[in-house]
């Protein structure tokens, strides 16, 4: 990278020989030979690097570390709730061998690293080039940052069963108590976790997602507790795990139903102790994260089944968040549908496309079985079959969509249990989504939003027929 550096230095001599030497690097360089002017050239300017004189007419070194800190802290905690980035250019101290104790001092407030003086050409571009190293890291988390803000940071709609919810997460935000948040597969569980981890005072740290359901019970183990060395087969060294990757932050514990029995014990063990010990440890761990879970399955229901344990629940559901699913706010599909056209311009298509009215209104008939997801897979697709800049009811491809209700298409019949009717609603689903992708198990998974061994499980337990019948083969 071509860096942008500011040289500050009284010596006319040392102050060309880094010119001369920041030049050969191939950077662009500023100089200043006083404090005031360099302390006004950091505030104004765009700088990657600083070189910095601890001993300076004006203001010393010293006392411009302590403006340029007073100036980052203040600035980070203005911007600490927009999830907006800031930073300051990394700082170099340049001193005499006899200040050795004031460059320590200068470290303590900030800098990034010091050079005595005098000093070789090649030591300089050895701390240098760290020092720029440091900062293209910097500008990677931050484009990752970004991009999750991008892709989780919005949440859209002004629906009253949204907005409710919504208040009762910004309120417990603020708190370290567990949540639960209860909804089905596709209503945005996770943009919501990901917002109360941004409202909360951990907002700086880590948030680490775990899907309960994706891994086998042993790897699951090993992905939220870690492991020593030599636990098992291949454990040459040890690893932690994702509890304390997110130190300090926030564990997400998506479908959290699906958990195995044995691992929900465990978790137990870590919400009442907030400690652990690793796969093969025989030491605790101390931890200091908040959790959050979501489940798409009816809890209450799987302990009575004996597959959750009710203690765990009580655990988890301090707080509990039960987002709409997306037929119950219908109103909010056009300010949805706005915002997944408008994210996917760079992405799938390099030019604004808009709705007709037409298709509005048939993305407001449907009845959406796979919530947020299937709206933002529907318009996807569309943005790609589309060739105009509008996009017609044609391109949606919902002609084939679920009837608005299984009561109006039955008015007749007795009602059933809320159970039944469930149980009866989701083995539709499944099966009108596996003849849309001609029973492709794998599309089928991307299209209802599950992972393929999910699907699988599913299919197991409704016993519904993964395979095209026969009466409808071709071939047959």
């Amino acid at each position: 990278m071509r860096a942008k550096i500011l040289i500050v230095d009284d010596d006319r001599d040392i102050l060309l020989g880094l010119e001369n030497r920041i030049a050969w690097m191939g950077h662009e360089h500023v100089t200043a030979d006083n404090g005031k002017d360099a302390l006004r050239l950091i505030e104004q300017g765009d700088f990657d690097l600083v070189l910095l004189d601890l001993e300076l007419p004006g203001l010393s070194g010293l006392e411009i570390l302590e403006h340029v800190r007073g100036a980052s802290h203040s600035e980070r905690h203005t911007e600490a709730g927009s999830g907006t980035t800031h930073s300051t250019p990394l700082i170099i101290i340049l001193t005499a061998f006899g200040t050795i104790e004031r460059a320590v001092h200068a470290m303590q407030l900030g800098a990034y690293d010091f050079i005595t003086k005098p000093f070789s050409a090649d030591h300089l571009t050895v701390v240098v080039n760290k020092a720029l190293a440091t900062v293209a890291l910097h500008r990677q988390v931050d484009a990752l940052l970004q991009e999750g803000d991008d892709r989780y940071g919005h949440i859209v709609g002004a629906n009253p069963k949204m907005a409710a919810q919504l208040k009762v997460a910004k309120q417990a935000a603020p708190s370290d108590v567990t949540v639960l948040l209860l909804g089905e597969t596709g209503t945005g569980k996770e943009v919501v976790a990901r917002a109360i981890h941004r409202w909360s005072p951990r907002r700086t740290k880590p948030f680490v997602a775990v899907n309960c359901v994706a891994l086998p019970e042993n790897l699951l183990e090993n992905e939220l507790f870690g492991h020593e060395k030599g636990s098992f087969t291949g454990a040459v060294k040890r690893e932690p795990g994702k509890i304390e990757v997110a130190e300090g932050g926030t564990v997400f514990l998506d479908e959290i139903g699906d958990m195995p029995l044995t691992l929900q014990s465990r978790l137990l063990r870590v919400l009442q102790d907030q400690s652990f010990y690793r796969v093969g440890g025989t030491q605790p761990v101390l931890t200091n994260v908040r959790f959050i879970a979501a489940t798409n399955k009816d809890i209450r229901r799987a302990i009575q089944q004996g597959t959750f344990r009710e203690d765990l629940y009580y655990r988890l559901a301090v707080i509990t968040v039960t987002l709409p699913p997306l037929r119950e706010r219908m109103d909010d599909i056009p300010a949805l549908a706005q915002h997944i056209l408008m994210r996917a311009i760079g992405v799938v298509t390099h030019h604004p496309c808009a709705l007709s009215d037409n298709a509005l209104q048939v993305l407001q008939q449907y009845q959406w079985p796979g919530n947020i997801r299937e709206l933002e897979n529907v318009l996807t697709r569309a943005l790609i079959l589309c060739p105009k800049d509008t996009i017609d009811p044609e391109y949606l491809h919902l002609g084939n969509s679920p009837s608005p209700s299984a009561a109006g298409a039955k008015a007749d019949s007795p009602p059933r249990h809320y159970h039944e009717s469930m149980e009866v609603y989701s083995r539709q689903i499944i099966e009108e989504a596996l003849r849309r992708n001609e029973w492709n198990q794998t599309r089928t998974a991307e299209e209802l939003g599950l992972q393929r061994t999910y699907l699988t499980k599913l299919l197991r337990q409704k016993d519904i027929s993964g395979r095209q019948p026969q009466g409808n083969s071709g071939e047959s």
